[in-house]
């Protein structure tokens, strides 16, 4: 009696899950159906339509998609990278070392992933104009910082404490210097949250619009800001602006698949600190 009652509690569960699922990502499904729709066709709310390619052929092969992508992929690629190799050092130093204020200055730079960016957007506009970093990729990779290194500073930082000193002066005692004992005890040991931290920054970088939208014009342009211009002049063609959205999801979702085994782990064990 027990078995059954189990057993129909894991279907009903499963049942409820599946249910909340679909509801989950019904928005995207919806998404992809719009990018196969004619202008004519893309308000009705039925699936069964004509579809059509000409969304996906105006976006992908009659415009410059194609480099907006590759600006995206360069300046957020390029910000997660100045963060690893910046952010890395700096959350170990945190979690390892003692000095005045040092709470607070871990607060602090918490503190700039929580800014809005409006607030710091303009003054930096006049600044980037003056050195010449205006509509440039080193110029968003720069400001990008303020998007991904607080996070991944702070993850990576809760996996340093994690780990216990004790391990560190024992390597020590047996003769490794402190970069053997930090790249090839500690780095392996963070690398769950590295990797976590680093999509979480990478998607978040991706997905940035303001400093884009007012620090680059017309020789950078990350695919959030180049979105707008499927809006088309005289009417909204909905239709290429699904394509854009949908093609512009996939760096990501590609990026997630290829390194889940460590976002799983990375998400859920040394990340969130009581």
């Amino acid at each position: 009696m027990k078995t059954q009652k189990f057993r129909l509690s894991r279907i009903v569960m499963n049942f409820l899950l599946l249910v909340y699922a679909v509801f989950a990502i019904f928005p995207l499904i919806w998404m992809l159906l719009i990018s196969f729709k004619s202008d004519t066709e893309v308000f009705t709310t039925t699936f069964l339509f004509h579809p059509t390619l000409s969304n996906y052929t105006a976006v992908l092969l009659e415009s410059n998609y194609v480099q907006y992508m590759k600006d995206s992929l360069i300046v957020a690629g390029g910000s997660v990278l100045v963060s690893v190799v910046v952010g890395i050092p700096a959350a170990y130093a945190l979690a390892r070392y003692n000095f005045n204020r040092k709470e607070d200055l871990a607060f602090q730079i918490l503190s700039f992933k929580f800014a809005p960016e409006i607030l710091v957007v303009l003054p930096l506009f006049m600044i980037y104009q003056k050195i010449g970093l205006y509509d440039t990729y080193l110029g968003l990779i720069w400001v990008y910082q303020l998007i991904c290194m607080p996070l991944l500073i702070w993850v990576v930082r809760g996996y340093f404490e994690d780990i216990s000193v004790e391990i560190e002066y024992a390597a020590q005692v047996d003769g490794y210097t402190w970069y053997q004992i930090f790249f090839k005890m500690l780095m392996p040991l963070v690398k769950p949250g590295i990797v976590a931290a680093a999509l979480l920054s990478f998607i978040f970088a991706w997905n940035s619009f303001t400093f884009p939208l007012i620090l680059a014009s017309s020789k950078v342009q990350p695919i959030t800001v180049a979105i707008t211009k499927y809006l088309g002049t005289d009417t909204a063609h909905y239709g290429q602006l699904a394509v854009a959205a949908t093609v512009s999801a996939i760096p990501a979702i590609v990026f997630a698949l290829c390194i889940q085994k460590h976002l799983v782990r990375g998400l859920s064990f040394g990340a969130v600190k009581g």
